[in-house]
């Protein structure tokens, strides 16, 4: 049901995918689709959030390749038609819907959040970064990397149409790593 609710949102777009195309793409009744999903939205969502469950978080033991090897494959997941309509649709939906934002949240990026999560630990447990204070700054930190490097990654590949490419991978990392001073420095 989700690979056909991803086909048909490819094929019509949001505003003219309905239950009825999902359940005939299927080969189920609608009211199979109804019993799980009460809306074209919630529906949507969790065909989306599975594709996003295939993002690994590389175990290269160097934290930058590990960020890098994240960011190519979350450039290659929004290339993908599927992924990138679904995504785009959701986002403008959302923006005039309260619940559907707080589903995107809760199916997409707190499952996601899971990647910078872990990411972390290994790198502290390397030595590579700091341990954190107290578990409420870490949060706070755990929810900024993921705002700055979804935003990113989402807004080169799907607003300004820009391949996530190795290079802009590496740019990317090693600014978010070494902070702008440092990025900048490095340039002169």
């Amino acid at each position: 049901m989700l690979e056909a609710t991803r086909a048909a949102l490819v094929e019509l777009g949001w505003s003219k995918l309905t239950m009825s195309d999902v359940a005939n793409r299927a080969g189920v009744a609608k009211t199979t689709l109804y019993r799980r999903w009460p809306s074209k939205s919630e529906l949507v969502v969790d065909a989306v959030a599975v594709l996003f469950d295939e993002l690994v978080l590389p175990d290269s033991d160097c934290l930058m390749a590990d960020v890098e090897g994240v960011v190519l494959q979350f450039g290659e997941l929004l290339e993908r038609p599927e992924t990138k309509t679904a995504l785009m649709a959701l986002v403008a939906e959302s923006t005039r819907d309260e619940a559907l934002r707080r589903r995107i949240r809760t199916s997409i990026v707190e499952r996601q959040k899971r990647l910078v999560l872990r990411g972390r630990e290994r790198a502290q447990d390397r030595g590579e970064l700091p341990r954190d204070q107290d578990a409420r700054s870490a949060a706070r930190t755990v929810d900024l990397i993921f705002d700055v490097l979804a935003g990113a990654v989402v807004h080169r590949a799907l607003v300004s149409g820009e391949p996530v490419d190795e290079d802009w991978a590496h740019a990317f990392t090693a600014l978010l790593l070494g902070g702008l001073v440092a990025m900048t420095a490095s340039q002169q």
